[in-house]
């Protein structure tokens, strides 16, 4: 193709980004339509790069090459395989509809000496995220991948610190040091992860002389380019860590259920259904391309460590008294099934990772989005706060409904599939840890059914009595997302035929086949 269209669809959140930032504080209806067109468009050209993707073509399509530091060896390539077209449709996807929800959330509001940030900065920042995300979906220049993969943390920092939830139980100099204290752990966590890959960045280029994915991965295959047993497991580790942070994995998750209890709903939603992706895609595309044999050293050190985030995660959203940090604990939990399915080193296992990924995206969108606006109408993510909603907000509690029990897996909803497969394809290869990691799914089904019943079953309580329904343009946000968990758990196949292939090459890349069935077919 003639036009960069992988570069257009990074670049035009980017520029947004700009755009909406340099709105003037006085027009702040004006920053928030000119975020959603931006992100409306985004979306538009993420449909084209679907289209154009052929899943049964070359690995990497709509490929761009061009030099960029020349005496380094570092090169803007972009280029998406069917994993990368996924998850970059998933973002393109969810970024309206973020920013759709959080469209009141950054007016600005006097509360003593304390000011929110403008109105117009809540909105770049949300489109800058956009397109570093997108950017690190489409890199195959490792040293690109590094840049974006660093520099998402900064607009995260200041959506976490500078527009955290509102609603706080002990007051706003209490929210704004919660807040403070969520941002600089979160930041640290992930700048730490990052130092260290850098390292592992830098010491693939001294091993391979370049920082080109395809071409260290064919170099690799062909065996024109040896590394030392030893060399590849410690590059590795540097790589993993990383992607473990951003994941997030136990026992390096701790930031997660401080960044999205002070965080809003919509940026909580940034976070765990858009920014933690880009950990877990990031191990399918580097660590087992990269590193075949370090990847099959650590699978057994990895699979039990996503075991414990499995269990420990659902063990602890159980026990949860505040609504966001249920989700996020529930979140680890369900990152943990990810990750199972990506090192069972099975197609089933990582078909069933990448829909997990895609899946995950949506339900906790839809589970956190209606969370947020409960929230805002109550002014308190307290459990104990919340009973009888249904009564006074039914359409409220159905939605609300509908993603919690899409959380939990439920058969007929998307991610029922996915976990599934990861299952199924856990099972295949290790079948002990399959058969653990299943109560996974009863504990979900545990504080999911819980959460309800405390929330919006029973007595309706006073402070809830005159609580309105969702309004047309919280419908807007929450609708089409219950249509597609509806959709894709009935009809996954459009997701699957694109990333099978990839998963295909994936399998290959670590010289992995599928276990043969223990019992034969009869003929």
């Amino acid at each position: 193709m003639s036009f960069p269209l992988l570069t257009a669809t990074a670049a035009l959140p980017a520029l947004g980004a700009v755009a909406t930032a340099a709105v003037p504080a006085s027009r702040r209806s004006a920053a928030k339509w000119l975020a959603l067109l931006v992100s409306l468009a985004t979306l538009a050209l993420a449909v084209v790069v679907l289209v154009r993707f052929d899943p049964d073509g070359a690995r990497y399509q709509l490929t761009e090459s061009h030099a960029w530091i020349k005496n380094f060896g570092v090169r803007y390539e972009l280029g998406v395989d069917g994993i990368g077209v996924a998850l970059l449709a998933l973002t393109a996807l969810l970024i309206p509809f973020v920013v759709l929800a959080g469209w009141n959330d950054a007016d600005p509001l006097e509360t003593g000496s304390r000011r929110w940030r403008p109105t117009q900065g809540f909105f770049a920042l949300i489109l800058a995220v956009e397109a570093m995300v997108i950017i690190s979906f489409e890199a195959t220049d490792v040293f690109l991948f590094y840049i974006f993969f660093e520099a998402m943390l900064i607009p995260m920092y200041f959506l976490i610190g500078g527009f955290g939830d509102r609603a706080h139980e002990h007051g706003e100099e209490a929210a704004a040091t919660q807040r403070s204290y969520a941002a600089v752990k979160f930041l640290l966590y992930n700048l730490v992860g990052g130092l260290i890959m850098l390292a592992a960045v830098i010491g693939l280029y001294a091993v391979a002389g370049n920082f080109s994915l395809t071409e260290i991965a064919a170099a690799r295959a062909n065996g024109s380019l040896h590394m030392a047993t030893s060399t590849e497991r410690w590059l590795f580790l540097g790589f993993f860590f990383a992607f473990a942070v951003k994941a997030p994995l136990w026992p390096l998750h701790t930031w997660l259920p401080n960044a999205m209890q002070e965080s809003t709903a919509p940026v909580a939603v940034l976070i765990t259904a858009v920014v933690d992706k880009v950990g877990t895609f990031a191990m399918l595309r580097f660590c087992l391309q990269l590193f075949p044999e370090a990847s099959r050293w650590a699978t057994p050190v990895i699979l039990v460590l996503a075991l414990i985030s499995i269990v420990y995660g659902a063990l602890l959203a159980v026990g949860q008294r505040d609504i966001k940090r249920l989700v996020a604990y529930a979140s680890i939990s369900h990152f943990g099934f990810i990750i199972l399915g990506i090192f069972a080193m099975t197609s089933q296992g990582q078909s069933g990772a990448t829909l997990y990924m895609v899946n995950h995206g949506l339900s906790t969108a839809a589970l956190m989005l209606v969370a947020g606006f409960l929230i805002t109408r109550r002014g308190s993510r307290l459990i104990a706060d919340y009973g009888g909603v249904q009564k006074v907000a039914p359409v409220l509690a159905g939605t609300f409904l509908i993603g919690g029990l899409a959380t939990l897996s439920l058969p007929g909803l998307a991610p029922f599939v996915s976990e599934f497969l990861v299952l199924v394809g856990t099972f295949a290869r290790y079948p002990v840890i399959g058969i653990i990691a299943t109560f996974g799914i009863v504990l979900a089904a545990l504080y999911t059914l819980v959460l309800y019943q405390r929330t919006m079953t029973g007595p309706v309580k006073p402070a809830v009595a005159s609580m309105p329904d969702l309004k047309a343009r919280e419908l807007l946000v929450v609708g089409p997302l219950i249509v597609l968990l509806i959709l894709l758990g009935v009809y996954p196949k459009p997701v699957t035929d694109i990333v099978n292939p990839a998963v295909k090459q994936t399998m290959s890349d670590v010289h992995r086949t599928d276990p043969k069935p223990a019992v034969e077919a009869s003929k």
